[in-house]
């Protein structure tokens, strides 16, 4: 669990313009993490995360896009049903707002990466780390998945 940065992309919506913030970023050496894409009929919204932000500043910084930084939790859940749920359980119980969420599969091990915009990272990762503490020991992924629910 990291707090981390990601960049926010305003993109015109037409073909190409994608490609081409990917191709510089290769270009530049970047990896790409984790990204999201939430559009409208005229504009985009990519947000990215990557494994070296002071390069991808750079190269972002060069495009006729306006560009906007923030910090957010990445976070690596069991990739089973309930991860989620438990994870926002317990910011929840925290009165830890999501303002938003996105999340990939399929990682190593059966991991998936959470990427979540909280208002307090700071305190989200404090609440997720005792949680984790008093929950399933040392594994940081097994607190999230609480056993399921069984009806009577």
């Amino acid at each position: 669990m990291n707090i981390v940065r990601q960049f926010s992309v305003s993109l015109v919506n037409r073909p190409g313009v994608l490609a081409n913030i990917c191709r510089v970023l290769a270009d530049a050496k970047v990896n790409i993490i984790a990204l999201t894409i939430s559009d409208s009929v005229e504009l985009g919204v990519l947000r990215i995360i990557v494994d070296k932000p002071e390069v991808a500043r750079t190269v972002l910084s060069r495009l006729d896009a306006p560009v906007a930084e923030t910090d957010v939790l990445q976070i690596d859940l069991s990739n089973r049903p309930g991860a989620m749920a438990n994870l926002a359980e317990r910011l929840s119980e925290a009165h830890i707002n999501i303002n938003y969420a996105y999340v990939t599969t399929g990682g190593s091990g059966g991991k998936a990466t959470a990427i979540l915009k909280v208002q307090y990272p700071d305190k989200a990762m404090k609440v997720l780390r005792e949680a984790r503490l008093t929950g399933a020991g040392r594994d940081e992924t097994k607190f999230l998945v609480r056993p399921a629910y069984k009806s009577r």
